[in-house]
């Protein structure tokens, strides 16, 4: 890459090409490349091959993490180590000099001594308060609103920002910088409505502002020159914030499983322990994080439920040299977020918790230690039942019995009728002390419950095996606690690491990989070998009769079917998936996975699938979105708020569909159009530009890239088009013949006024012609390229042009600068170039001869047909532009854009009619052009229809629209063009616009509108009351 004089020196103390973060192209500038380093950004023209612009970061500022560029308008996005997000404009800074520039030239206010592109600091979020596991990652912004941002943090939060725009009055003066360019809002205002005359049936008047949905409707261009003193700035908004996992996970719990008694009130809830201490709560229905808790100063170790309404939470740090910790055992209920410390505030140092085994029946919880006795509590009491003795076998696995049922405790209370009678005085006697107003969980309401809960106190049982593999079993009832049988260990099992029960059937499973299935009722085991290795942990899947075992590995997970003794299905890790933490059931056919890379995954039972869909999500309030309707609601929401042609207002709510079978696409399609944003909804029924600028808003709210690109075009050029005809437009050049009188003097011009004054029609035509000139807009921005007017595009080509001059450091760059301004029709400052040419270059010689052509050429033309000769044998020997450089300087662009053509360089002759052809020279090129982009070869026929909105071709779009079998926007855009007045019904038209309207009401009557349909038969010609006969059939027929 050629160092220009602006470009940094490479050298041992500068940055090196491995400290680049990002790389990429800027949308809306061409031949652009973006350069992002920690303390600065670089912008590359390709074109040239140099540095054309410096970002530096301000002495006192958070390095650059991340740049995002905007399409619509010149902007930098750019995101911050500290978290902060800065907006930055594009300004260019021109320092003029006296040069021998052409009449009107924009060099003339350009110069050529130093053209700088600098980047304006306009806005700055709030920087954020970050811990090591928040560290910033990247940020995203909507690609079709360009105002709205978010933020992805290390510790799963993403962050949602929104860029508006304030009046400069009120705008906050953060910073103490020189006064900035101003920024106006390039909206339609309401003052501008007063020039609309009121015979005028369109465009619309009304008296509601234009709704601000993208960048470009809050600012406009940097180099636009706009009336209004609407001046606006800048500022940020947090507008949302979506927690996620916190990473890394440390274990799993769900909560008790759904049942006939608590389907009104259940919640799929998903407890996660953290590394950090804290748990975090996720309803499942949702897919959101619904409470988190910071309950722990060290990592997570266990969680069990206690109800649907609260969970045991244990930690401790790592342990010493010693071995031993201190233990937190806390109670959490999520509801209140009231916490309590089981085993009370223990201060001494104590072995680990190994394990926390809550009862079925929720009324006791066993707590064992490592290398230490266990612990029995009662959890309606919190009280301890029983602390085994010193000598008590040490726990290597436990579970609780579930033949406890709630109908063995509804007989065992009836039983203890008799007995309760002497306690019911005693709870009547609390409950008249307890105010009626109690809130439930204080004291006196707790204690009610625990008298009357400790009546109905149910024997449980539990199992457990030592280090031998011994099986012990001890009952629980009240404050009573038992031992009973012992099972000896089976010889085919090791070590036993976990235990699983459901129903009549026990699984236990040891450190070698082996499972022990017994079955209690037919009083027999079996073995099976899973030749997995150490078994972490096991879990029944649940819901009635359903015997699905998971299995957690230390190199993967398994599900079996302990019933009938087959696996299901199985996964290796890392091969498969991330390292596994932990696994759980989400319901009976949803195993939980938590991953190594901080993600938990909800698969189906092979295990393959992990996707969770959007639309299977129960949320809280509806969401705007009509992509995740159905097919057809999502298309009938699309042209019911594009045009209701059939109506005679047009209106939001829906009520076409009278079709009962519809009721229900009616209802969603109503259900989207309640939560647009009211600002919209007010505008959209009177909107100032009719149809275009309705299906323009209607585009950007689908979020349809194709969409909004082509009705922008359409739109902008729509009014351009009623403004003044392209082919009569003074932004296309006008050249006249040497042999043409044209008069230039005062009298004459007098004459022809007068003339024209007299003629009262033409008088009222330029009158209109004027108005709607000033409501025609501002003019497309520069990313659009060739699509942009003619005078927009050569302006931005010049100011291009004297940047390229600027950066001139070596003689290549001269002559790739010469053979543009030639190109552009800048002879005098090409000529003025040539004769810099240092005279001890080799090329010296040359030059001052190729100046003398462009001299001689642009002031006698008397040699044109030499020149065209010579021009035509370089293009035929190989010297394309040499040739084309040539004809330029004759001034036959034309035959210059085809024979660039005809050697397949189609874009630079596009770029070069654009520049320096009239309006039908340029549409004759344009049309080749698209006759190429149509190709079968090409077929790039979206591009294609945009390129002939840009020549005003609408009928050639509609026709072009129909062929793509675009029905629905060939036949809006018709309509659009009707109502703009540019396009009139005829003889020569009539068929096509009959065919789309045809295809148009076919369409309709698929989506099951009727009205719409016949509407349009109606205007289809015979056929289309042919389609009415049918469509009347049809929908009988369905009604009977």
């Amino acid at each position: 890459m050629q160092e220009g004089k602006h470009s940094r020196i490479e050298d041992g103390s500068n940055i090196m090409l491995t400290d680049c973060l990002q790389l990429g192209y800027h949308p809306a500038w061409r031949h652009c490349l973006i350069l992002v380093y920690p303390r600065e950004v670089l912008l590359v023209d390709l074109q040239i091959k140099q540095t054309v612009g410096i970002i530096p970061l301000e002495r006192t500022g958070s390095p650059f993490v991340q740049v995002y560029a905007c399409r619509q308008r010149d902007m930098l996005i750019c995101l911050h180590e500290n978290g902060s997000i800065t907006v930055r404009m594009r300004k260019l800074c021109c320092s003029p000099a006296p040069t021998p520039n052409e009449p009107g030239s924009p060099y003339m206010t350009v110069g050529d001594s130093n053209v700088d592109v600098m980047y304006e600091l306009r806005c700055q979020s709030d920087p954020m308060r970050l811990n090591k596991q928040a560290r910033i990652y990247s940020i995203s912004a909507c690609p079709v609103t360009e105002n709205k941002f978010s933020l992805l943090l290390g510790d799963s939060r993403i962050l949602f920002w929104e860029l508006r725009t304030v009046e400069l009055a009120f705008a906050p003066h953060a910073y103490n910088q020189p006064v900035m360019s101003p920024l106006h809002t390039p909206g339609e205002n309401i003052t501008d409505q007063c020039t609309i005359p009121d015979s005028w049936t369109f465009p619309y008047r009304n008296n509601i502002s234009t709704p601000k949905m993208v960048l470009s409707d809050m600012i406009g261009s940097i180099d636009s020159k706009v009336k209004s003193e609407h001046e606006v700035a800048f500022k940020f908004l947090l507008v949302g914030l979506l927690s996620g996992v916190a990473s890394p996970i440390v274990v799993l719990r769900m909560c008790p499983p759904l049942t006939t008694k608590n389907w009104n009130i259940y919640k799929a809830l998903l407890a996660v322990g953290t590394t950090c201490g804290s748990v975090q709560i996720f309803n499942l229905a949702t897919g959101a994080l619904w409470k988190e808790f910071n309950l722990h100063s060290c990592s997570v170790r266990g969680l069990e439920w206690v109800s649907l309404t609260g969970f045991l939470s244990y930690a401790y740090p790592t342990p010493g040299t010693n071995g031993l910790v201190k233990n937190e055992l806390l109670l959490i209920d999520i509801n209140t977020g009231r916490t309590r410390q089981l085993r009370g505030n223990r201060t001494a140092e104590e072995p680990p918790i190994e394990l926390v085994r809550v009862s079925y029946l929720k009324q006791y919880v066993v707590v064992t230690f490592k290398d230490c006795p266990m612990e029995i509590w009662d959890l309606r009491s919190f009280t301890l039942l029983r602390q085994m003795p010193p000598n008590f076998p040490i726990v290597t696995s436990l579970e609780w019995s579930p033949s406890a049922t709630v109908k063995n405790l509804k007989r065992r209370h009836a039983s203890q009728e008799s007995a309760k009678g002497s306690s019911d005085s005693t709870v009547a006697s609390a409950r008249e002390q307890t105010p009626e107003h109690t809130a439930q969980g204080s004291p006196a309401v707790e204690l009610v419950d625990r008298q009357e809960n400790k009546a109905a106190a149910l024997k449980e049982h539990f199992v457990f095996t030592d280090n031998e593999g011994q099986l012990y079993h001890f009952f629980v009832e009240g404050s009573t606690v038992r031992e009973g049988s012992k099972i000896p260990p089976d010889g085919n099992m090791g070590l036993i690491t976990c235990i699983a029960w459901k129903g009549d059937t026990m699984v236990l499973a040891d450190m070698d990989g082996n499972l022990s299935i017994w079955d209690l009722k037919a009083r027999i085991s079996k073995a099976v070998p899973t030749h997995r290795g150490w078994i972490k942990k096991i879990r029944f899947a649940p819901g009635r009769g359903n015997m699905k075992l998971l299995i957690l590995y230390g190199d993967g997970v398994d599900i079996w079917d302990a019933k009938e003794v087959e696996l299901v299905s199985s996964i290796k890790t890392p091969k498969d998936l991330p390292k596994l933490q932990d696994v759980e059931w989400a319901a009976s056919d949803r195993p939980l996975l938590a991953t190594d890379d901080g993600c938990i995954r909800v698969l189906d039972m092979k295990m393959r699938v992990s996707c969770s869909q959007i639309q299977h999500h129960d949320t809280l309030e509806v969401i705007f979105s009509p992509y995740l309707l159905p097919g057809k609601a999502s298309l009938t929401l699309q042209y019911h708020l594009q045009h209701q042609p059939w109506r005679e207002n047009y209106s939001l709510q829906m009520t076409d569909l009278t079709d009962t079978s519809e009721e229900f696409t009616q209802k969603l399609v109503n259900e989207q159009v309640d939560i647009i944003d009211s600002e919209l909804k007010e505008y959209l029924p009177n909107c100032r530009f009719g149809i275009a600028q309705r299906c323009l808003f209607v585009a950007q709210l689908f979020g349809n890239e194709s969409e909004i690109n082509f009705w922008t075009v359409a739109l902008h050029y729509l009014r351009r088009e009623k403004a003044c005809p392209l082919g009569k437009s003074d932004s296309f050049i006008k050249r006249t013949s040497s042999d043409v009188f044209v008069p230039s003097d005062a009298l004459s011009r007098e004459v022809e006024d007068l003339v024209l004054l007299d003629n009262r029609q033409q008088s009222e035509l330029r009158e209109s012609q004027q108005l709607w000139k000033s409501l025609r807009g501002l003019p497309l921005d520069c990313c659009w390229d060739v699509l942009v007017d003619q005078e927009t595009f050569l302006k931005c080509n010049l100011q291009k042009l004297a940047l390229h001059e600027s950066r001139c450091t070596s003689y290549e760059l001269a002559q790739q600068c010469i053979q543009e301004m030639i190109f552009l029709g800048q002879g005098d400052r090409a000529v003025h170039m040539l004769l810099d040419t240092d005279a001890d270059s080799h090329s010296y010689y040359a030059d001052c001869l190729r100046a003398c052509l462009v001299a001689t050429i642009r002031s006698s033309g008397a040699s044109q047909s030499t020149i065209k000769l010579v021009a035509t044998n370089l293009i035929a020997n190989g010297k394309l532009l040499e040739g084309v450089e040539l004809l330029c300087l004759i001034d036959k662009s034309l035959d210059a854009c085809r024979y660039l053509q005809s050697y397949g360089k189609w874009n630079l002759a596009a770029w070069l009619a654009k520049c320096t052809l009239e309006y039908r020279e340029c549409l004759e090129v344009f049309r080749r052009w698209v006759e190429h982009l149509c190709s079968p070869t090409v077929n790039l026929k979206s591009k294609a229809v945009l390129v002939l909105l840009s020549m005003g071709q609408f009928l050639k779009v509609i026709e072009m629209l129909y062929s793509m079998r675009y029905f629905s926007r060939a036949a809006v855009f018709a309509e659009a063009c009707i109502e703009f007045g540019v396009l009139t019904e005829s003889d020569e038209n009539q068929a096509l616009l009959n065919a789309v309207y045809l295809e148009y009401a076919r369409y309709l009557s698929n989506l099951d509108n009727k009205i719409a349909a016949v509407h349009y038969c109606g205007k289809a010609g015979e056929k289309g009351q042919q389609l009415q006969r049918e469509l009347d059939i049809v929908f009988d027929s369905e009604k009977q």
